[in-house]
């Protein structure tokens, strides 16, 4: 049997998408047999989400959601990633995969914390210059 490679990005805003590969992050950290959603959203949508799955009245840069054992989405609003970038003294294009990296380490069942920090420094090591894994 054939392992379904099972990846999507959705862009539903009028900016352009970073160009990273998106998928190799997804296959290491969450595997190859994991089905991912990858959408790109605005502001009032990403505001809208975080109002009615955290009861969060505000926006923020990335959701993630866990579907099943096997699958689930990330939403990443591009508008607030620029913002935020700035707090983490990066630029946008470097602060994507730190982001993303973030919201796969959620799908894989952790919480702020002390040992979600370990993991994503893992992960961070592995694919992000040296600069920005230290942060």
């Amino acid at each position: 049997m054939q392992i379904q490679n099972t990846f999507s990005i959705i862009n539903t805003t009028k900016g352009r998408l970073p160009s990273l590969p998106f998928v190799v992050y997804k296959n290491k950290i969450l595997g190859k047999q994991y089905d991912l959603s990858l959408v790109f959203i605005d502001e009032k949508k990403m505001h809208t989400l975080n109002k009615h799955y955290r009861n969060i009245d505000s926006s923020t840069d990335i959701l993630s959601f866990s579907l099943d054992k096997n699958s689930g989405e990330i939403f990443i609003c591009q508008k607030i990633a620029h913002k935020k970038a700035k707090d983490f003294e990066m630029t946008y294009e470097k602060f994507i995969p730190f982001l993303f990296i973030h919201g796969l380490v959620h799908l894989l069942g952790y919480d702020h914390g002390n040992k979600m920090e370990l993991v994503e420094k893992k992960y961070r090591r592995f694919f992000l210059p040296r600069k920005i894994e230290q942060k």
